[in-house]
């Protein structure tokens, strides 16, 4: 009975000290690497935000893409996260060029976009086809396709990202904004190549005032436009107020209607965000969005000027990847080489 009570004895103790010695490692703080308890602590690279970029890649154009990425993750030590969005047929593709290429070691998503979301919302048009395929309006659907992020970047595919992009991420949405973009008349050194190449940067280049519902927004015709290839969003407010919606709403009255098409300035894809985000957005930093570089073969800007650019945006007709193009070493500094040897950069001598 003695040894039975010293033994319960000798366990209290124990269980005393044990407890006196975890209570004085809670007040003193004592290192997790001091004590016996297995931890599991994230990585420091884990607790960094994640900053998700959306990128677009559509069949004929992967090699923007892939660019494009390629120069976001050469100029940054941030957590990106790309999503990168393709048709049912294309993914493959982008997925396979990733995986067998040097961007192997980014951290990426690949998301099927189904064009039937777009059904009776656009009006066909000969007249610039390309402007009507259905990844143009992938940005209309951001909080379809991104479920756990507040706020989102999208970029066209056919830019250069030689700044950090935590940077660009880093833009501050005014309150009740959904969004931020660049206006286009936010840059005195673009003005002169805006002109020179006949480019609009104001409304009426992208709305028909002929047309009543257009008359009836009440926006003057001179108000300067801003261009959606960049976009910082919030996903919050987006849902909030139901800006996809909203956008859906231009797009089949344009159907009914023709307020706006492909022929004129920014084609079917800008006109809508002009209308619902008129008055409603924040302002990108100009030099994280240098535009119009695909606007003409021949225009150029001084090298110094795009040497100080954050972002590159080849916007118009002439593609870096294509012949006649200007500027085409900043682009392909960041081109990687299709594995499967499908997409090709059209050259002089090719």
């Amino acid at each position: 009975i003695l040894l039975l009570v010293s033994v319960n004895q000798i366990l209290l103790l124990l269980l005393v000290l044990t407890v006196c010695a975890i209570l004085y490692n809670k007040v003193h703080q004592v290192p997790l690497a001091l004590s016996n308890e297995t931890v599991d602590l994230e990585s420091p690279e884990e607790m960094e935000e994640e900053i998700p970029v959306v990128i677009c890649a559509a069949a004929g154009r992967m090699g923007a893409a892939v660019a494009a990425i390629s120069s976001i993750y050469s100029n940054t030590e941030a957590n990106v996260l790309f999503y990168i969005v393709g048709l049912k047929t294309t993914i493959p593709h982008i997925r396979k060029w990733i995986e067998n290429s040097k961007l192997k070691e980014i951290k990426f998503k690949v998301v099927e976009f189904n064009p039937m979301v777009l059904k009776g919302k656009i009006r066909q048009d000969a007249s610039r086809p390309e402007l009507l395929q259905p990844l143009n309006f992938v940005r209309f659907y951001l909080p379809l396709l991104i479920q756990k992020h507040e706020k989102v970047i999208y970029l066209d595919d056919d830019v250069i990202v030689q700044g950090d992009i935590q940077e660009l991420y880093d833009t501050k949405l005014a309150p009740g904004h959904a969004a931020a973009f660049s206006d286009d008349c936010d840059l005195p050194s673009t003005h002169e190549m805006v002109r020179s190449v006949g480019m609009q940067n104001t409304y009426m280049g992208f709305l028909d005032y002929r047309k009543q519902a257009i008359r009836d927004l009440g926006i003057s015709p001179s108000t300067c436009s801003f261009n959606p290839g960049v976009i910082v969003a919030n996903m919050t407010e987006w849902k909030h107020q139901r800006i996809t919606k909203q956008l859906e709403k231009w797009m089949q009255r344009n159907v009914e209607e023709n307020l706006y098409s492909s022929t004129l300035g920014g084609g079917v894809a800008t006109s809508p965000m002009l209308i619902v985000f008129h008055g409603k957005y924040s302002s990108i930093n100009p030099m994280w969005h240098i535009r119009h570089l695909g606007w003409s073969p021949d225009a150029r800007y001084s090298e110094q000027f795009l040497q100080e650019a954050k972002l590159l945006h080849w916007n118009g007709r002439y593609k870096p990847w294509d012949y006649p193009s200007v500027h085409t070493d900043l682009w392909e500094n960041w081109f990687i080489p299709d594995p499967s040897g499908k997409f090709k950069l059209t050259r002089p001598d090719s």
